[in-house]
């Protein structure tokens, strides 16, 4: 979704301890803008906290610490096949990742980092090529 499409700007809401870390970190990176993730269709249920490069949203992070990575289709393949992260069952352009733990930081950083790159214009098999390298048995 669009910056645009998302309706009223509002700072992010304080998240758990681990998703903050990330909330926190991603807000720092050139050009991002972080805001107040909505409930779909309901502006007033604050649901979480949303990143954006442009009018291009990174993903987003729940109340309840999930992560939610915006990747495309090609590198989504790759990190579901790696055991990176899970599919997101409401878009094949998103993947999922649970941040409840300082391990779990680490790691959705590292996805916000493939989808800010993605971003950036890095291409699809340079990303790739990151998620073999970082492949799970």
């Amino acid at each position: 979704m669009k910056l645009f499409e998302k309706g009223r700007y509002s700072p992010p809401p304080p998240l758990p301890a681990a998703a903050q870390q990330v909330s926190t970190t991603l807000a720092s990176w050139p050009d991002v803008h972080a805001r107040t993730h909505w409930q779909l269709g309901n502006e007033r249920r604050v649901d979480g906290a949303d990143f954006y490069l442009g009018e291009e949203e990174l993903g987003h992070l729940h109340l309840d610490g999930e992560a939610h990575v915006a990747t495309g289709l090609p590198i989504r393949k790759a990190l579901v096949a790696a055991n990176l992260a899970e599919p997101f069952h409401w878009s094949t352009a998103f993947v999922v990742h649970a941040v409840a733990k300082q391990p779990d930081v680490d790691h959705a950083l590292w996805l916000f980092r493939l989808a800010y790159d993605r971003r950036r214009g890095v291409s699809d098999a340079e990303l790739i090529e990151r998620v073999h390298a970082r492949r799970k048995p």
